[in-house]
């Protein structure tokens, strides 16, 4: 097989390229901006197009595919030319659904913690040595690639909502035909695709009409909007709730209370527990015994910027997340002042996403930092007039976070400066985002924080 990526540059499509040619295809790809990580590992794996830009000349008969990212546009040279060739066009989604076709599909669907249940039900597999395929979201240790094809018998797929690509708008998560599937909660997002939160919900809605009849759907009850879902369906599949377990936190470290035993964890936060309870149903589906799934779940050490611990020492620790959206700065926060009840918590967070810039959404970020002794909210002006909005004044942001004493930050060096001006004894920081903070280096200001702990006072 020979397939070509249109935007091979994007953390799916280089991972998928990657699991492409490990399975023996031949692959090629273009893009117009490939940046790190993606560069350095196209390039390990003898992948990275001579050049950035698209070349109509690339597309040619003997291609038996192609796999379009949401990158491109749909007047792209390189997609027009191969609509012109009759060449077959897949997202890449369609693309993983036709290469498991024949397998058992586990997809994990969810407004939040996708990542990490998928992640959970990999470790847990990858350390009993189930043989499986998978697509997941973030880098997790033990894994080279984020994507996996073979001949294995099961696929586990983190299912995104957001559309598939600019020529199929269907989200991804529709795409899949799961045999089980997992709904985490539901919290809106993605308002420059999905307009109104009912129209949000109604992707859900129609994600659970594409399980196979007589599939599975994990789902959480403690969401009221998963649980009205659930409710007003008729129902053909087998339904597993799950909820939060039961746990003790001592000396910073959570433990499960499994009947007169107590399983340690390396990962913290109720939302994580729920997360672990999730995956827990889905490997009992897929033959793992629940003694067995604790047995491995105590080592897992989290997903790449899910709640990562940075660094840390005895009067403090800095994290970074992926938290962006309301419903994740809130789950984020809570887990880590639970942890550490005995600190103050510094919680930064990094505007960035259409939805969040969003004048019309921005209010749903009330309340939600309101947890944090001190919460920044970084936004670069500059990220307006990249997505064509209008930026927002610092009393909106003030008004609309409901915190008087908010800090905003609109730059990358001020923000370090701020940072490293604070006394910080007994104190942690919380750095959430899924951009990078205009490419802050966030291990030099670990090391700083950490430096200034030992010897600064509050």
């Amino acid at each position: 097989m020979r397939v070509h990526f249109i935007a091979i540059g994007g953390a799916a499509m280089h991972n998928l390229a990657i699991a492409l040619k490990i399975k023996g295809f031949t692959v090629s790809g273009s893009d117009d901006l490939i940046t790190e990580p993606s560069k350095s590992r196209l390039l390990q794996h003898q992948l990275l197009p001579d050049y950035q830009g698209w070349d109509e000349a690339k597309i040619t008969t003997d291609i038996d595919a192609i796999i379009l990212g949401m990158h491109a546009r749909v007047n792209n040279p390189e997609l027009l030319k191969a609509q012109q060739l009759g060449i077959r066009i897949y997202s890449y989604p369609e693309y993983i659904y036709a290469q498991s076709e024949n397998k058992t599909r586990v997809v994990i669907g969810g407004s939040h913690g996708k990542t990490t249940i998928t992640s959970m039900i990999l470790h847990t597999l990858k350390y009993f040595g189930k043989d499986f395929d998978y697509l997941v979201g973030a880098q997790i240790e033990g894994f080279d690639n984020m994507v996996k094809l073979s001949d294995a018998p099961i696929i586990v797929i983190e299912g995104d909502e957001y559309l598939a690509s600019p020529i199929d708008r269907r989200p991804k998560f529709h795409i899949y035909q799961p045999h089980i599937a997992i709904i985490s909660g539901i919290a809106w997002d993605h308002i420059n695709v999905f307009p109104t939160f009912e129209n949000y919900i109604q992707q859900f809605d129609l994600f659970i009409d594409t399980i196979k009849p007589n599939g599975t759907l994990i789902y959480c009850t403690e969401d009221k909007v998963v649980n009205e879902l659930i409710n007003h369906k008729n129902s053909y599949l087998q339904l597993l709730p799950y909820s939060t377990p039961k746990y003790v936190i001592k000396e910073d470290v959570t433990y499960l209370t499994n009947g007169d035993s107590e399983v340690s964890l390396k990962i913290f936060g109720q939302h994580n527990l729920q997360n672990l309870n999730a995956a827990k149903l889905a490997c009992l589906q897929l033959g793992i015994a629940e003694a067995d799934y604790y047995t491995a779940i105590s080592s897992f050490k989290g997903a790449a910027r899910r709640l990562e611990i940075v660094s840390k020492n005895k009067y403090a620790a800095v994290f970074k997340d992926f938290a962006h959206s309301p419903s994740k700065l809130i789950a984020t926060i809570a887990a880590v002042k639970q942890q550490y009840p005995g600190r103050k918590l510094i919680a930064c967070i990094e505007l960035h996403t259409f939805s969040s810039l969003n004048k019309k959404f921005l209010n749903e970020y009330k309340n939600t930092m309101n947890q944090a002794d001190l919460a920044i909210v970084y936004i670069n002006n500059t990220t307006f007039e990249h997505k064509g909005l209008k930026s927002f004044t610092k009393n909106q942001v003030i008004e609309a976070f409901n915190k008087k004493d908010l800090i905003l930050i609109n730059n990358p060096h001020n923000l370090l400066n701020y940072l490293i001006s604070l006394n910080v004894k007994n104190t942690n920081l919380l750095m959430m985002s899924s951009g990078n903070f205009d490419s802050l280096n966030i291990i030099q200001l670990s090391d700083i924080f950490l430096e200034n702990s030992t010897n600064k006072t509050n």
